[in-house]
């Protein structure tokens, strides 16, 4: 704003010369190219990462299983009994947990699950990588 409170005091001091057309020129050139910077670093540290992490938590609660250990926005834990879909409204999805030592249901909204504690896929995954990595040490002991 302080930029355009200038460019209004330049341009009516000395309103025809072509010197100070151009100052006022670069001066707007240089007022867009601010405002595009803003926009990106607005992009690059605020839009992104909340869409990623929307990402995250979709496939997360797409991911869940019967059995599944989970935790929801209120702290509430429990395990998954049974999981009801509804295919027109995924808002309408929910599940039923069982909590504490008395094994009472709960059921609760698909969009209040915070965490899933029993990471199947992280495990696999993780088995999978370490398989490769002992049978190449095992390899280069039996060379040596």
């Amino acid at each position: 704003m302080f930029t355009a409170i200038q460019l209004a005091a330049a341009s009516a001091n000395t309103a025809g010369t072509p010197a100070t057309q151009q100052d006022t020129m670069g001066s707007i050139i240089y007022m867009l190219c601010s405002f595009g910077v803003l926009i990106l670093v607005f992009y690059f540290f605020m839009i992104r990462p909340q869409k990623k992490k929307e990402k995250e938590a979709k496939e997360m609660k797409d991911a869940l299983q019967i059995g599944d250990e989970i935790v929801t926005i209120g702290g509430i834990t429990g395990i998954v009994v049974r999981i009801n879909r509804n295919s027109q409204n995924s808002e309408d999805d929910s599940i039923v947990i069982e909590t504490g030592g008395d094994r009472n249901k709960v059921r609760v909204m698909m969009w209040a699950i915070s965490k899933n504690l029993t990471m199947h896929d992280a495990v696999e995954e993780a088995a999978k990588t370490a398989k490769p990595k002992k049978e190449k040490a095992e390899k280069s002991e039996t060379k040596e």
